[in-house]
């Protein structure tokens, strides 16, 4: 896990870019007119990262700059390729979500060649000389999963279905669930009897991979699963089993179906990650330092080759009864369309 080091409170940082501001002064449109940001996305499959390219894009739009959105579609090979392609463009900075992030440190030295930083987006890119990290606190992610279905079954058997192995965040949320868990192992009181990584956070994979675990005991008192596509898959073996329900699952990015699953029951919780602060303070930032400014930070996050300045905003536990003045407040989710009416 990366060392984190705590110049101030993250949570002052949540309040600097609710409203979608940031820590520098925001650049001039005048300025930034005619700035090309490339923006490297790791897959658009999932709700969450189309949620996140469309509202970069429209922030740095209204900065005055331009972005040119790429998708490896899960390919490392293809995300060097976009990189370089987009560097020959010209852009003025690249903006990562590393597919794989030993492999995306080849990204970086090629932008470094051409002078060109590189912001890692939710993802550490490891063992680089990456310009700024922008993120939410993925441990305490992890935790808030595991703290969540502990206080529904504090005692019995888990299933742990991690993200894809690729990705370090993935750790870090595991890292998170097992801060809770591990002293309720120690104790006899919880029974881990898998726990998968489920490769590039596949529903398909991740139902295959519960439905092993139920091959081995239907008695699962819990399912920590790490995001919220791994939860669909999971609830879909549950629902096989004749289980749904009857078991919580955690999940994390408040996509429209998981919403749909906390009204209906089959899923306990999600971890609602407000994009649309990520992503302002990102193209923010990501336009700053394509104007050649240097970007502060409260956090230092260690990727293995240096102390990366680092933003990170808190996450949100939400479930069913916090749905409607968190999700559905904030406008990621109509009422209608979780509800139905």
């Amino acid at each position: 896990m990366p060392r984190v080091r705590l110049a101030g409170a993250i949570t002052f940082i949540s309040l600097l870019v609710a409203c979608g501001g940031s820590t520098t002064t925001p650049p001039k449109r005048a300025e930034s007119m005619g700035l090309k940001i490339g923006l490297l996305l790791d897959q658009l499959r999932e709700e969450r990262w189309q949620r996140d390219r469309d509202l970069f894009v429209s922030r740095v739009e209204e900065l005055g700059g331009k972005v040119v959105v790429k998708s490896a579609d899960g390919d490392p090979a293809k995300q060097l390729a976009d990189a370089n392609a987009l560097l020959e463009e010209g852009v003025k900075v690249l903006v990562v979500v590393p597919t794989d992030l030993e492999k995306a440190g080849a990204i970086v030295q090629a932008a470094a060649a051409k002078k060109v930083p590189v912001v890692s987006y939710d993802r550490l890119i490891r063992d680089a000389d990456v310009a700024l990290y922008v993120s939410f606190d993925n441990v305490k992610v992890g935790r808030m999963q595991a703290e969540r279905l502990v206080a529904k079954a504090p005692t019995g058997n888990y299933v742990l279905l991690g993200g894809s192995p690729t990705d370090y965040n993935a750790r870090l949320v595991r890292d998170g669930q097992m801060d809770v868990l591990k002293p309720l192992v120690a104790s006899g009181a919880i029974h881990i009897v898998a726990e998968p990584w489920v490769e590039g956070w596949d529903p398909v994979k991740a139902r295959d991979a519960m439905a092993d675990a139920l091959k081995k005991t239907k008695n699962v008192a819990a399912v920590v699963a790490s995001n919220d596509s791994t939860a669909s898959g999971a609830i879909e073996a549950l629902t096989a089993a004749k289980l749904a329900g009857k078991v919580p699952v955690s999940g994390q990015d408040a996509e429209l179906s998981a919403c749909q699953r906390l009204v209906a029951g089959t899923q306990e919780m999600t971890v609602y990650k407000p994009l649309r602060s990520l992503a302002r303070m990102a193209a923010g930032a990501a336009v700053s330092l394509g104007r050649g400014q240097s970007i502060d930070s409260l956090v230092k996050v260690n990727n293995g080759a240096k102390e990366v300045s680092a933003r990170l905003l808190d996450p949100i536990s939400v479930d069913k009864t916090n749905l409607d003045v968190t999700v559905i407040s904030d406008g990621y989710h109509t009422r209608a369309e979780v509800y139905g009416k």
